[in-house]
């Protein structure tokens, strides 16, 4: 039997995928939130760490947690870069919020640190997460960033990181390094009819049929 179970470290998510025995951790949030994750990991066996992408609130604790689950990290390539720099790759916002947020984002992009890690596994468009013992694949969504992924979980529920918000209702993401990716993504997104959406900020909601 499979379930997801939303983590909430403060103003972001993270989700843990319970596959039978088996189960995956997607983001690591901020240092902040560590003893949260573990105590929510507590019993689970956990396969395998998912970044959905590089920006320091979602992967602050990954080599913590790495070592502290004994699992590995999988993220896409794209991606690796913004572990060491969040400025790698700028950011825009074409939005009064996207602004707002924006401005908060590039001043913790400067100043906050991730402790340096390397993936055990690079993921791309198409991979599964079989191997893991979690039936669920891995579908590419840049434009938030380079090498932004969501995990597609069984038939159900699609995990999409930032390349969606939920901060007052549902939208596309309100920053991004390249729009018109972005909104590519977010219209792949849509077509995921009648599935439950898992965000990275804000609640869950289901896609309309």
């Amino acid at each position: 039997m499979r379930r997801i179970s939303r983590i909430r470290c403060g103003n972001g998510n993270c989700f843990c995928v319970e596959d039978g025995d088996n189960a995956i951790l997607i983001d690591t949030s901020r240092s902040t939130f560590r003893d949260t994750i573990l105590r929510a990991s507590d019993n689970k066996k956990i396969r395998l760490i998912v970044l959905t992408h590089g920006h320091i609130d979602h992967i602050q604790n990954a080599a913590a947690l790495s070592r502290a689950l004994n699992a590995p990290i999988a993220m896409h390539k794209a991606d690796y870069p913004l572990t060491r720099d969040n400025m790698e790759e700028p950011m825009m916002a074409n939005t009064i919020l996207g602004r707002v947020i924006l401005g908060l984002s590039q001043k913790s992009f400067r100043h906050d640190r991730a402790e340096p890690f390397e993936p055990g596994v690079f993921l791309s468009d198409g991979d599964t997460l079989d191997s893991y013992g979690v039936r669920a694949s891995i579908i590419g969504l840049p434009g938030h960033t380079k090498g932004s992924i969501g995990i597609l979980v069984g038939d159900s529920d699609l995990i999409v990181g930032d390349a969606l918000m939920n901060f007052v209702r549902p939208t596309k993401s309100l920053l991004y390094g390249n729009h018109a990716e972005m909104l590519k993504s977010a219209g792949k997104i849509s077509g995921f009819k009648s599935v439950t959406v898992h965000v990275g900020h804000g609640k869950s909601f289901v896609n309309q049929a």
